[in-house]
């Protein structure tokens, strides 16, 4: 029997293992930006094409390469950061594999120029499908230009697979915010199709930050700082009212490189306790500095994963940092505990008698005599008592028939928890008057939003700032807002809306567009009809808590009625529970 396996030829094995370094061409602008920066760059330009498919090109001015290291640097596992495996564990630069250009060069057509500061003249390599084409001088300006055409050229599966352009577009642009937040000190340039869609300067990091997220994030943030023996944690992070539900402006850095990690993002959440809504993410900006050999970054081929030598050490120093500038920077309620006890009195005027306290007490209390008991009206009913005790007489879903509530105040009675109860023949209904509202008004807005829908005129145009991946979503989605009533400008980091819907209150529509940017993906126009109306009875539904008095909760019920009581609202929560009342005889 013959033997069957074989080497595999080099472009096959180039090809595979670029798929794990080269996955979209943000993959492309992240391994090139990298570099650019290990050169020492201190201005770097990106310019991409068609977001990245046609082309992708990093200029910089940094420190460039001789003949013989350009052409070294496509091999694969070329490089000048490690020389022994101890070598690993001292890395401080961005790349160190020596895989980022042989992976690039394998799946599209490179060329690369580059000059050293010393020599007259530079290098210019064309490179195709992994294949060097041509090597010869060129006058270029010293630093490097790497140019990347056609990516995926030779591999028409991995094209066919990338998504549209504004969604590649929004990994560049994420990948581009990365790098740039790690090195504010460099300035960075980004054209796609000719048009500069971001230019930022040398400076702070909250200068930077500001560039990338708008003016209005200075006003939002609060900054961090905390130094141990081993570690040293700086940054930034949100006010709890800038809390969003939209996963966005959380970046973790160690040793100025992007890194994930669910588990010490969850350090930074537990920190807001208390101070944000459930399932609301804070904005952060955080920076650790670290001995390289306290952690390990050589554990994904993309580097985003790091391992931490003392993970709960971390852990424990990000939430403890984040709680203590929340608190000295009167974000959040606070304990000094470097104030003296012995401090805390009130120094009596001049001349003041002191007066000794009394104590006031009834002689006459007895604790063990039995209270008299409180009027039957003023007991507070527990939901969670009264539907485990009957939880096995709740009617089933065949009784959740149409029946005619008695429309009289006196029926309704008010539980602790929000909720609303009213006794039908021999039932008890448990009624949840948010989620109903919710219901009426999404029905209402669905039939109403087949017409021409009404829009009114703001006499104070509204203002809300705009990063550029929800600038993105806007512009895809304008149509169909201007078909519900909207109508609105996008300038740089700004939409100004100029008219609303009339059925929308002006105060919730700050509300609507951040539920609207948060939650929405791509859509039909007739998916998004429905879509929008479920974020209008989202924002638009009174609470439970403003349902105080049943004359407040019986309009709704007439219009519930009409709707023939639907047991579910538009997200699928029950509206209402039945229990059957017990025979106690």
């Amino acid at each position: 029997m013959p033997d069957i396996i074989r080497l595999l030829p080099d472009n096959v094995s180039n090809q595979i293992a670029a798929g794990e370094v080269v996955q979209r061409p943000a993959s492309v602008v992240k391994e090139l930006l990298e570099n650019a920066i290990d050169a020492k760059a201190t201005q770097i330009q990106l310019l991409i094409k068609e977001a990245g498919r046609n082309l992708i090109q990093v200029v910089d001015n940094g420190t460039g390469m001789s003949a013989t290291d350009a052409r070294m640097s496509f091999e694969r596992h070329a490089t000048s950061k490690i020389v022994t495996t101890e070598d690993i564990f001292h890395i401080k630069t961005k790349g160190f594999r020596g895989e980022a250009l042989a992976s690039i060069a394998a799946v599209a057509q490179v060329e690369l120029k580059t000059k050293k500061e010393e020599e007259e003249v530079g290098t210019r390599i064309i490179i195709e499908g992994g294949d060097i084409v041509s090597q010869d001088p060129v006058n270029t300006p010293t630093g490097s230009s790497f140019l990347v055409k056609n990516l995926f050229y030779n591999v028409p599966a991995r094209r066919k697979f990338l998504k549209s352009n504004s969604v590649e577009l929004r990994h560049v642009f994420d990948e581009f915010h990365r790098v740039a937040l790690a090195h504010e000190n460099i300035h960075f340039q980004f054209f796609n199709n000719g048009e500069e869609l971001l230019r930022l300067r040398s400076g702070s990091l909250l200068q930077r930050i500001s560039e990338i997220f708008g003016r209005k994030i200075q006003n939002q943030l609060v900054p961090v700082s905390e130094q141990l023996d081993w570690i040293t944690l700086s940054g930034f992070i949100g006010k709890p009212e800038s809390a969003k539900k939209a996963r966005g402006e959380q970046f973790l850095f160690v040793n100025r490189r992007f890194f994930r990690s669910n588990y010490l993002n969850k350090a930074v959440q537990d920190a807001f306790e208390g101070l944000i809504p459930p399932r609301y993410l804070p904005s952060f900006f955080l920076y650790i500095e670290i001995d390289p050999e306290k952690m390990d970054v050589n554990i994904h081929p993309t580097k985003t994963e790091v391992k931490f030598e003392d993970e709960g050490s971390v852990y424990a120093l990000l939430r403890t940092a984040v709680k203590k500038s929340l608190g000295v920077y009167h974000v959040a309620p606070s304990l000094d505990f470097d104030q003296n006890p012995d401090w805390n009195f009130v120094p009596a005027h001049k001349g003041t008698p002191v007066v000794e306290p009394k104590i006031s007490i009834n002689p006459s209390y007895n604790p063990f005599e039995r209270q008299p008991d409180k009027p039957a009206h003023s007991e507070k009913i527990s939901l969670n008592e009264l539907y485990a005790s009957s939880r096995q007489d709740v009617l089933t879903s065949d009784l959740f028939d149409t029946p005619s509530l008695p429309n009289k105040e006196s029926s309704l009675l008010r539980l602790s928890n929000g909720r609303w109860i009213i006794e039908k023949e021999d039932n008890l209904w448990i009624l949840d008057p948010y989620r109903i509202h919710q219901t009426v008004l999404y029905e209402n807005h669905i039939k109403n939003s087949k017409g021409n829908a009404l829009s009114q005129q703001l006499l104070f145009p509204l203002e809300r700032p705009v990063y550029d991946d929800e600038k993105e979503k806007l512009d895809s989605i304008k149509t169909s807002l201007f078909a519900q009533g909207f109508d609105m400008d996008i300038e740089e980091d700004i939409v100004t809306i100029t008219a609303i819907p009339s059925d929308i209150p002006q105060e919730k529509i700050q509300e609507l567009i951040d539920d609207l940017l948060s939650e929405l993906s791509e859509h039909s126009s007739e998916e998004f009809s429905m879509f929008f109306s479920r974020s209008v009875s989202k924002v638009s539904a009174k609470k439970r808590n403003e349902f105080i008095q049943a004359s407040q909760v019986l309009p709704i019920w007439n219009s519930f009625e009409l709707l023939k009581f639907p047991a579910f609202n538009p997200f699928g929560k029950r509206n209402y529970e039945i229990l059957k009342i017990p025979n106690l005889d």
